[in-house]
């Protein structure tokens, strides 16, 4: 038997889809339930497990609702749906847009090839999400999948044996334990073919794993994540597997939405930051960033989910792995350069229209002076002092200080 035929006890794969959602689905509201013993995961305990802000981007307001779910029972092969999610993510220049949250249960040894096949390797079977498996036709027309945009699986396998077999071949044996290259190859998505890795350096493969405790873990990828029971699963009767699949499902899903959520934010800031400089009005644009940046951080830039350890770790993984912290980092440094740089712009037109009064005024008033002392009430005099003060006035333009004076009114010259 093929090491990537093993078939697991429980083995449950999330697919998440970017969508466009045009308006809410009549389905229910909240995220889909789950339950385990007498403990259910729906949309009223899951906001218990997550702060406040969180739960807001998660599952939205009684008068806002932003996620709806329904339940199904679709089989097609090994692959059975039991649900399916619309969460509503909006963006600035993308109001319809959502994710699509696939709940499927792999039947049979199939789990590694199936994640293969959703991540469409070149060697791979073709996508499983066909037939009645089509999202299309399990969105049932109410949200539209974002054609190209390849799906974000989590993966959860818990072993029918005490110690999985060995996925790789020999040279990676050594120094590769066997969960960790099976913690490597759900998460990626890939074998031996897809992606070889380096057999003598595969400790930073897994190096980003989080045990969640001694009988299983997690590992966090760019497109892939992947909970894996380190001991063997005893089935129905197990203490434990059960409120691991439970939480693998929900609220550790959850978090990874949340990664995601924040990823598409920080993609669009970027976007908008590459475009300041397009077009006139920057300092209305570099408001307008700024406000968009605050709106982030406010309500989506969140770091600390709950004070259940876990679902922090999870998404700081998913984070790193996406570099969200550091290019955030670099956004702030950025737009607090481009606020500068209006800032700069605005106190340089002030002092020039500071000075253009000064220019303007000071031969005039000098002028009127003069007459007022000289006692002179001709018109034409005063139209003899008024020219003689725009004379010297645009005499004085033609210096140096009068060449500083409109330059600043013109502000920074179009970035080239």
């Amino acid at each position: 038997m093929r090491p990537a035929a093993v078939a697991g006890v429980r083995q449950a794969i999330a697919v998440v889809l970017p969508a466009h959602m045009a308006a809410p689905p009549p389905w229910d509201e909240g995220p889909l339930p789950f339950e385990h013993g007498t403990r259910r995961a729906d949309r009223t305990t899951r906001r218990t497990y997550f702060a406040t802000a969180t739960a807001r981007v998660l599952y939205g307001e009684p008068e806002r609702p932003c996620r709806w779910h329904r339940t199904t029972t679709v089989t097609e092969g090994a692959l059975s749906a039991c649900g399916v999610e619309l969460l509503h993510t909006p963006l600035g220049n993308d109001q319809h847009r959502a994710l699509a949250i696939i709940h499927l249960s792999v039947d049979g040894p199939g789990l590694h090839d199936t994640l293969r096949s959703l991540a469409h390797r070149q060697a791979a079977p073709p996508s499983p999400l066909t037939g009645r498996l089509d999202p299309g036709q399990l969105l049932q027309g109410h949200a539209d999948i974002t054609a190209g945009s390849p799906p974000f699986t989590a993966a959860f396998l818990t072993p029918a044996r005490t110690r999985l077999p060995h996925l790789y071949p020999r040279p990676y044996r050594h120094d590769w334990p066997p969960a960790d290259q099976w913690l490597w190859a759900l998460a990626s998505r890939t074998n031996e073919v897809d992606y070889p890795p380096d057999p003598t350096d595969t400790s930073d493969l897994t190096s980003g794993a989080l045990r969640l405790s001694a009988d299983w873990s997690v590992l966090a990828l760019r497109d892939g994540a992947a909970f894996l029971g380190r001991r063997r699963d005893l089935g129905p009767d197990d203490p434990f597997f059960g409120y691991a699949e439970l939480h693998a499902r929900t609220v550790y899903l959850d978090a990874l939405l949340l990664g995601m959520i924040q990823r598409s934010h920080i993609d669009q800031l970027t976007e908008n930051l590459s475009r300041v400089f397009d077009g006139t009005h920057l300092a209305r644009r570099v408001a307008a960033l700024e406000q968009h940046i605050a709106h982030f951080r406010s309500t989506y830039w969140r770091q600390h989910l709950t004070h259940h350890g876990p679902a922090n770790d999870i998404l700081l993984a998913f984070q790193t792995q996406h570099r969200l912290r550091t290019r955030f980092d670099e956004i702030l440094t950025e737009a607090t350069d481009y606020a500068r740089l209006v800032q700069n712009q605005e106190s340089q037109q002030i002092s020039g229209t500071l000075g253009i009064l000064t220019i303007l005024g000071l031969p005039l008033s000098t002028a009127l002076a003069a007459q007022q002392i000289l006692a002179d009430t001709n018109p034409w005099h005063l139209l003899a002092y008024t020219g003689a003060a725009l004379a010297a006035t645009a005499g004085i333009l033609t210096t140096r200080y009068g060449r500083l004076v409109l330059s600043a009114l013109r502000g920074q010259p179009k970035r080239q």
